[in-house]
């Protein structure tokens, strides 16, 4: 016979889920962070897009590697984002089987763990991926000779 939780039993519980919710919080900000630099690939993509029209010579061919680039760029920054929400939906499983564990009085511990690990290892990924999209963008990034005003780059 299934018997409620005590109100005791519910309020450690909701302590025991605190930290996964704000760990929840931060993925959201993390997703943030990462759907921001997104549409600013696509922006520029799209700019670089219409001025390939326009183009030619050793310019058209400088904006068709920058466009393979920002390509490269939004699939390593969609990955980041798949996996962050991923980890989220999975934190969200761990908070539920917190719950569920204390109102049905069953022993979840193993699978609670599991879910936490698999949320982290998915958050790690996310956190990887997004580092290897800032290296792609800090990589292409530079400022033109003619801008700077001298000669030759220096490396």
């Amino acid at each position: 016979m299934l018997t409620a939780p005590q109100a005791a039993q519910v309020a450690q519980t909701i302590q025991l889920a605190l930290a996964p919710v704000f760990l929840l919080a931060a993925i959201g900000t993390f997703l943030n962070v990462c759907t921001g630099r997104l549409a600013r690939v696509i922006d520029r993509s799209r700019a670089v897009q219409r001025m390939l029209l326009v183009t030619q010579g050793r310019e058209h061919s400088g904006l068709v590697r920058e466009l393979d680039t920002l390509d490269v760029r939004m699939t390593v920054v969609n990955t980041a984002i798949f996996m962050a929400a991923a980890s989220g939906a999975t934190i969200c499983g761990v908070v539920i089987l917190l719950f569920a564990a204390e109102l049905f009085d069953v022993h979840m511990g193993t699978p609670i763990a599991l879910l936490f690990m698999l949320a982290m290892i998915l958050l790690s990924g996310g956190f990887a991926t997004f580092i290897r999209e800032i290296h792609l963008a800090s990589r292409t990034l530079h400022i033109r000779n003619e801008v700077l005003g001298h000669g030759a780059r220096e490396p």
